[in-house]
């Protein structure tokens, strides 16, 4: 068994259902599961939904039912949303399970006995929409003068009997985490963002409420429920058995990331470290916060009308063309944008005409010319030098992007790799070959049929249905498919003892089409 690798997404609230920042968010961290795995690692990736606190219990109240009952039926299109999408992840984990109210009260006992909590009165700034507290100087003016929060949210004075935790003894603590693990927090920008907060000096915080009862009870308060972040930052550990430190939590724990999006960044790195501190457990290895995801530069909202259901473009362009295009287009880490012309473009240049077409023509021409029969051949300089440059991609260049979290750049490698490859077969034209010099045809195209093998391995974590579509036609081997199965020599020898014979290829990258109702940008 591989090294383990436990990574995680923010679990969604579910107070409406999925949109386009949940599915980008749940691509990322599947693309990077997967990668994992096919580099040998021993992966558990977690996701969930984060179904307690006031919005919640506000939503619940206006559509006139239980909390419980919007928390089952939300969650639900999120499951489905995952597994539309081929989110390969091994626990979903719901904030509405006893096991997760068992591991956050263990958590809240640890943190007590540390003399971290404490109960007094907060009086403050509170965004329900943020579930966050704010100070007044955080606060910024409305159009009309209205307080809102940093995030333009509203926000309302609340004054109420809470448990505090002691955040302001963290403050040092947390910065020499910073100093001593950079990458900790990443990117840098975010690393810089919150090191300037923290140095500002830390607030305790409000960690329980009782204005309403939806949420996890606060041992020994049960008029308190938890504050939502304690609770939901709490299902990390949920989903290892905490608080049963078992074989499993040992494994797995701490986890190796967090992948969150930019806007909870100070829960994830400033919160969730304090708590872990005070409780005396060992804290995650790196917190990545991702960017927003722009609908042609805008960010969506119901107000502008602009907001897209991701299983709508899943639908339209196929859940590999859209996963491969958030991978692709959007420099990981940074804000990126998307439009419909903007996927069909993208997908359409790169999956469909360079690497769908090129593995389309070289299998159709062994398909006919060889009658798909696969032989032992000998190359001559300009293969070698093809083979070297695939591989250089494959091997190396696109897994050390991918390590890095790189994945636009990871991706440019591989298609670099596959333009090679289609200049490769104008040059060397085995068309004109085949009149001319069919044994030297023979040659180029048993060449290319192993760079399209080594280009379909490199991307199965990006498009893994497509790949593994094309590498079934290939005759590779489920067992063989790995980033390790890039460098046995021994793979196209057994292909031709197993005496596999190529069938009738099939396209797996289909040209994509603008809808019909597409406006234009």
């Amino acid at each position: 068994m591989g090294k383990p690798f436990y990574i995680t997404t923010a679990i969604s609230y579910p107070n409406g259902r999925p949109h386009i920042g949940h599915a980008y968010e749940a691509i990322a961290a599947d693309v990077i599961a997967r990668f994992q795995r096919q580099a040998g690692r021993d992966v558990r990736f977690q996701t969930g939904t984060d179904e307690h606190g006031l919005k919640m219990a506000q939503k619940a109240r206006e559509l006139g039912i239980a909390p419980v009952e919007l928390a089952n039926e939300m969650s639900q299109y999120f499951i489905d949303m995952c597994d539309n999408l081929n989110i390969s992840y091994d626990v979903f984990q719901r904030t509405t399970e006893l096991s997760h109210h068992a591991a956050s009260q263990e958590l809240w006992r640890r943190m007590e006995a540390s003399g971290d909590l404490y109960l007094d009165r907060y009086e403050g700034w509170y965004s329900v929409r943020d579930e966050a507290y704010y100070d007044e100087s955080e606060l910024v003016a409305g159009e009309g003068g209205e307080k809102l929060s940093p995030q333009g949210t509203p926000v309302e004075w609340t004054v109420e009997e809470s448990w505090f935790f002691r955040l302001s003894n963290y403050a040092e603590p947390l910065l020499k985490l910073y100093a001593e693990q950079p990458d900790f927090i990443r990117p840098e920008s975010r690393r810089n963002e919150i090191t300037r907060f923290v140095e500002g000096g830390l607030r305790d915080l409000s960690v329980s409420r009782t204005s309403f009862d939806w949420g996890v009870k606060v041992p020994s308060s049960d008029n308190h429920v938890m504050y939502v972040w304690v609770d939901a930052l709490t299902n990390y550990l949920t989903g290892l058995g905490f608080p049963n430190e078992d074989e499993t939590f040992a494994r797995y724990w701490p986890a190796d990331l967090h992948l969150i999006g930019k806007d909870i960044t100070r829960f994830h790195t400033i919160y969730w470290p304090a708590f872990l501190m005070s409780a005396g457990i060992a804290l995650p290895r790196h917190v990545f916060s991702h960017g927003f995801l722009l609908n042609r530069g805008q960010k969506e909202s119901k107000s502008l009308g602009n907001v897209t259901d991701p299983m709508d473009l899943a639908a339209r362009y196929g859940v590999d063309s859209l996963r491969y295009f958030l991978m692709r287009e959007v420099a990981f880490g940074q804000d990126g944008s998307y439009s419909p012309e903007a996927i069909v473009n993208r997908c359409n240049a790169e999956l469909a005409n360079s690497f769908g077409n090129l593995a389309q023509r070289v299998l159709s021409m062994i398909f006919k010319n060889l009658d798909g029969e696969l032989s032992q051949f000998s190359i001559t300089e300009a293969d070698r030098a093809l083979l070297q440059f695939v591989n250089s991609a494959a091997r190396d260049e696109l897994p050390t992007a991918f390590e890095a979290l790189d994945f636009s750049n990871g991706i440019e490698a591989w298609i670099r790799a596959i333009f090679a490859c289609n200049q490769y077969v104008d040059e060397q034209a085995p068309w004109t070959l085949r009149k001319t010099d069919p044994e030297r045809m023979r040659i180029v195209l048993l060449t290319l049929f192993s760079a399209v093998r080594d280009l379909a391995i490199a991307i199965r974590p990006v498009v893994p249905e497509s790949a593994d579509n094309l590498l079934d036609q290939l005759g590779i081997p489920a067992d063989e498919r790995s980033y390790s199965a890039l460098s046995d020599d021994g793979w196209f020898n057994r292909l031709l003892a197993q005496g596999f014979r190529l069938g009738q290829p099939v396209g797996v990258f289909p040209r994509l089409e603008l809808p019909a109702d597409t406006e234009p940008s």
